[in-house]
């Protein structure tokens, strides 16, 4: 098959939480809201820790954040199962192109935070999913970290090949008391 991608190249797209059938098809609790664009353009999966490498053949979603994936190679229940736990990735260079106010989680961390006034404020130490929006942990010299949602009315612009973010601080946003 090809190279096993490292660690920093690949994406996760799910878990494997059970076998499905007898014919080897895995279930996998998805965290891509890309499924047309792994169903047409992915070709090849990596499995576990050690990115296994995979041939995608079919890709089934029955119900939101669950499918069910047909494996090159995984021909029966036996061996869908040995699979379970195991993460899902893709190569970051076979994902879906993102739209312009779109990232990569991991895209985020270590970028400089920069108030639009010019004033550095911090560099991203975490990413916190919150369900409505990411929050950015920024760490600040020799001041508590912050926490700045990643929201239109705070962030004017995200610029990852400049390696900053620049935001707008609304009244109250940062505490410098903590």
């Amino acid at each position: 098959m090809e190279d096993r991608p490292t660690a920093d190249e690949v994406l996760l797209i799910g878990t494997v939480i059970d076998a499905f059938g007898l014919r080897g098809e895995i279930k996998v609790r998805s965290v891509t809201d890309r499924v047309d664009h792994l169903r047409r353009h992915v070709r090849t999966i990596f499995v576990g820790e050690e990115r296994r490498p995979f041939a995608l053949q079919r890709v089934h979603e029955p119900k939101a954040g669950v499918l069910i994936l047909t494996l090159g190679g995984v021909t029966d229940r036996t061996a869908a199962e040995a699979l379970r736990g195991a993460e899902i990735t893709i190569r970051e260079s076979d994902a879906a192109p993102l739209e312009a106010d779109e990232y990569f989680i991991h895209q985020l961390y270590g970028l400089r935070v920069v108030e639009s006034s010019g004033e550095e404020i911090g560099i991203v130490r975490e990413v916190l999913q919150t369900g409505a929006n990411d929050v950015i942990v920024v760490e600040r010299r020799g001041r508590p970290e912050t926490l700045l949602p990643m929201i239109h009315d705070v962030v004017e612009r995200l610029d990852v090949a400049a390696g900053e973010i620049v935001v707008r601080l609304l009244p109250g946003l940062i505490d410098d008391e903590g």
